[in-house]
């Protein structure tokens, strides 16, 4: 091998580097889109079956079935946006949803009501948690900012996202109208011989993606029914906000569900803070938590195994783990983009690698 090989390959090697690093710069430059894109894809995805249903059943030309949808879905956005805002601003001191001080002295009045109901002196129990090296005071080093900071994120986005709306629904509006306008633009890099299996994947990716994403908003839809007459029965104020909420949390697997039942107990706990702690305050708060073990119960047995089984046809241990691991590797992000994440994997490998043993016993149901 001659130094003029080594250097030409030496150069090349600097090249491909080179050409890696500015491409991972462009799509770090132009991450706002890539997020606009994915949204699209999703809102799309959601979408098609009622473009399906509009132009097979009831007839309509594939523009006018597009628009429809898209109105509904704005529709519902603008429903949620005038039932979310208004309430959340007037009356985020009741709630102490934004007020983080609000909330510490409310659960403060709210622990020392629980010391004197079961008959302890919070000096007692504040030097026993002394004793064992606590804090003195047992809220004093709790973390209580994930109730507002999801919130005011919510807010956030709210308000300075009408620039990425306006281009989701536009690029939203195109996958629908073209629903073969993604897969042409990624035809493009794909050789000729490997097309008709990459069309086969993204055809099969789109169908179970499409009814995974429906069913996770049919479970959402469900716990906020659930949870909406349960706090209506118990009597709680801006039921409705606070039911969608916690039924929202359930977007993140597993540590969803706990974030959100903790935040409407506390909701109940604080929203009666002045009332008698045994007579209105503890049965209140037993209902809601009955409330919640029996949505749980309904998500758990009905609507996550109708979710997985038939939508993204994998075993629940198989979602289980797959989402423990993407959330180790890349957090809460990892954990709500597991399962469609993991489900087109499974398709990819199931068109090109179908005779890999391996991959016939994990893609045996699609």
């Amino acid at each position: 091998m001659t130094s003029k090989t080594i250097s030409k390959g030496i150069l090349r090697a600097i090249g491909f580097i080179v050409g890696v690093a500015l491409l991972l710069y462009f799509l770090y430059i132009i991450r706002s889109v890539l997020a606009y894109l994915a949204i699209a894809a999703v809102v799309a995805l959601i979408g098609r079956p009622l473009v399906k249903f509009l132009r097979l059943k009831l007839k309509f030309p594939n523009i006018l079935a597009v628009v429809a949808t898209m109105l509904i879905m704005v529709g519902v956005l603008a429903g949620i946006v005038a039932l979310f805002i208004p309430l959340l601003s007037e009356q985020s001191k009741n709630l102490s949803l934004l007020d983080i001080d609000e909330l510490q002295k409310s659960l403060n009045a709210l622990y020392h009501q629980i010391t004197n109901f079961i008959g302890l002196s919070s000096h007692i129990v504040e030097d026993v948690i002394e004793d064992v090296g606590l804090e003195k005071n047992i809220l004093q080093g709790l973390d209580i900012g994930f109730i507002p900071d999801f919130l005011n994120s919510f807010l956030t986005v709210l308000s300075s996202a009408s620039i990425g709306l306006f281009s989701v629904l536009f690029i939203s509006f195109f996958f629908l109208k073209d629903r073969r306008l993604f897969e042409h633009g990624l035809l493009i890099f794909i050789p000729q011989t490997k097309k008709q299996r990459t069309t086969n994947s993204i055809e099969k990716i789109n169908n179970l993606l499409s009814r995974y994403f429906v069913g996770l908003l049919l479970q959402i839809f469900i716990l906020f029914v659930i949870y909406t007459i349960v706090l209506l029965i118990v009597g709680i104020e801006n039921a409705v906000v606070i039911a969608f909420l916690c039924a929202l949390f359930n977007i993140i697997p597993y540590i969803g569900p706990i974030i959100g039942g903790v935040m409407m107990l506390t909701l109940t706990m604080t929203s009666n803070l002045g009332f008698d702690f045994s007579e209105i305050i503890l049965p209140k708060t037993g209902y809601v938590f009955l409330g919640l073990v029996f949505g749980q119960l309904v998500d758990n047995f009905f609507s996550q195994p109708l979710i997985f089984s038939n939508s993204v046809k994998s075993h629940p241990l198989e979602i289980f783990l797959i989402i423990i691991i993407a959330g180790l590797l890349f957090g809460v992000v990892g954990m709500i983009v597991a399962v469609p994440g993991y489900t087109a994997i499974k398709v990819i490998l199931k068109e090109f690698l179908s005779e890999n043993q391996i991959v016939k016993s994990l893609t045996h149901n699609l």
